[in-house]
């Protein structure tokens, strides 16, 4: 894909034009492999060095490239923010962050699961409906969560098509249940061998382990365990003195939260 050179009779300064068009180049994916250096760029953008550094700066400032003394500059891998302190779909931040997203079901099944149970306060032997998802962002793994729901409120959803719809959002249009509060633990570990190999990363990177129990009208509806690729993702947060607090836990030897 050839360069948008720069339009000089343009009020854009020459910088920003160049960073415009190597922003679109980066989206369009072309420097997948390697990523010109700066006397290249100012051969074929024919301008300046100092406006090629600048407009090198400012991608760097954005986190879209990254560059090391020493190092040739390369195209950093996309990141995905999520805030904390609310409810949050996973599918939904996703969407309103411009991300086309797909998920690969692996399973939707009624099942038996006594640790489960014990988490949403159920019964050992209670029937659940279970959704194992491999959340894509832009035809790339970036999630694989299992999710089990109470078959007495869920059971409808074994008849829905999760290849590009939200989990919540089912749940309210099927099932007629929404979630309104929730508790949340986030842990990162290296990538466990099975996570690993889904997500296409080694087991010497780290990913995010999310897990939630989420409630509707005050009663246990959803545990979830989500492994998130940790060079996709970030989480945020608003924060104030009276809102932080501090819990010491156990955490078993092999570094993995249960």
């Amino acid at each position: 894909m050839p360069a948008g050179r720069p339009d000089r009779t343009s009020p854009l300064p020459l910088w920003a034009q160049v960073c415009d068009d190597l922003r679109r180049r980066i989206s369009a994916q072309e420097f997948t492999e390697t990523f010109p250096g700066e006397f290249a760029l100012t051969e074929e953008y024919e301008v300046s060095r100092h406006t090629v550094r600048e407009a090198l700066r400012v991608l760097r400032e954005e986190g879209l490239i990254s560059s090391h003394r020493g190092r040739p500059t390369r195209v950093e891998a996309p990141r995905y923010r999520q805030s904390l302190g609310t409810l949050y779909s996973l599918f939904d931040s996703m969407t309103e962050q411009g991300v086309a997203q797909t998920n690969d079901v692996l399973r939707l099944a009624r099942t038996n699961n006594a640790t489960v149970a014990g988490h949403l306060g159920e019964p050992d032997d209670v029937d659940l409906i279970v959704l194992e998802r491999l959340r894509l962002a832009n035809n790339e793994a970036l999630a694989h969560d299992i999710t089990w729901m109470p078959a007495a409120i869920a059971a409808p959803l074994l008849d829905i098509d999760f290849t590009s719809t939200g989990l919540y959002a089912e749940l309210q249009r099927t099932c007629n249940v929404s979630m309104d509060a929730g508790h949340e633990r986030i842990t990162t570990l290296l990538a466990p061998r099975h996570i690993a190999q889904l997500l296409g990363i080694t087991v010497k990177d780290p990913v995010f382990l999310i897990e939630r129990r989420a409630t509707a009208q005050g009663r246990p509806a959803i545990w979830r365990e989500t492994h998130i690729r940790g060079d996709h993702f970030s989480l945020e947060t608003d924060w104030s003195p009276t809102t932080s607090s501090t819990t010491a836990l156990t955490t078993p030897s092999n570094g993995t939260a249960h």
